[in-house]
């Protein structure tokens, strides 16, 4: 081995082990665990350097306190440009068919994400984000329901991300995020560079209408609040939203009856 290979190898080691004990002291300050912060670290990598992310600002929500985060869905890693905004983890909903995939289903599972089925009403998963927000978490989920490949800003709402933090009590956080490259595979961006941005809105206060999550008109109500909100971030204030077909709207609108009555019998215990 010659003289330059040698420096060459003394000085790669010395950065991975700079790198190791950065991170490791990165994470111990932080509120991540050790696997947690290894994907925030990597995440960096892909918001930071190959979209180029910017932020408007952090996520407005203190310690330990609860709150949904609604957002439009422009591609797959949303929620990757998202994370960037705050330094705890946020909770995203997401379809369970990606949990399939081995890398995507160890990542979510470090990250507590929620599985959520397609078809059909999911109330575990409406349980399950209930939880997590009531009990401090940061739940993020998308009220369009798919990624919008329409020349539409926003595709019609649906009642679940309202459902959600009427029952759990908690703020909602609009965001729009734009500039995110997407190919239309799960893992297409990743290797793809864009000029991400996000737009992090005020708290919508759901306090006068706490206690009627049974409601549909407030479920449909509140589900146009948020998307005009959204819309209002990405330079657009006169929207006019549009909520999901009526097949949707019944499906969500059961699923409030059943959610409370599920929790009504576990708040029991």
């Amino acid at each position: 081995m010659d003289r330059a290979t040698t420096v060459a190898t003394v000085a790669a080691v010395g950065l991975s082990l700079g790198l190791a004990v950065w991170v490791l002291v990165a994470w111990r300050r932080s509120r991540f665990t050790f696997f947690q912060a290894f994907l925030a670290f990597g995440n960096l990598f892909f918001a930071r350097v190959l979209w180029r992310t910017e932020r408007s600002g952090l996520l407005p929500v203190g310690p330990g306190e609860g709150a949904l985060i609604v957002c439009n869905h422009s591609s797959g890693v949303d929620p990757n440009v998202i994370q960037v905004c705050t330094d705890r983890v946020v909770h995203w909903m997401v379809a369970r068919e990606y949990f399939e995939m081995p890398v995507l289903n160890w990542a979510f599972r470090a990250t507590n994400t929620i599985p959520v089925n397609r078809a059909g009403v999911d109330t575990a998963s409406t349980k399950m984000a209930i939880r997590l927000a009531q009990g401090g978490g940061l739940v993020g989920l998308f009220p369009e329901g798919r990624i919008n490949t329409t020349d539409e800003l926003l595709l019609p709402g649906r009642p679940g991300a309202a459902l959600i933090a009427l029952r759990a009590r908690v703020k909602v956080i609009p965001c729009y995020v734009s500039g995110v490259p997407y190919d239309g595979t799960p893992l297409g961006s990743l290797r793809m560079p864009g000029r991400a941005r996000v737009a992090i809105g005020q708290p919508i206060d759901l306090t006068p209408y706490f206690g009627r999550e049974g409601d549909k008109q407030v479920l449909e109500e509140l589900t146009k609040r948020m998307l005009v909100e959204i819309a209002s971030l990405a330079g657009v204030p006169d929207y006019q939203p549009k909520l999901a077909g009526r097949q949707w709207k019944n499906g969500e609108a059961a699923e409030a009856g059943r959610a409370e009555a599920a929790h009504g019998v576990a708040d029991t215990g």
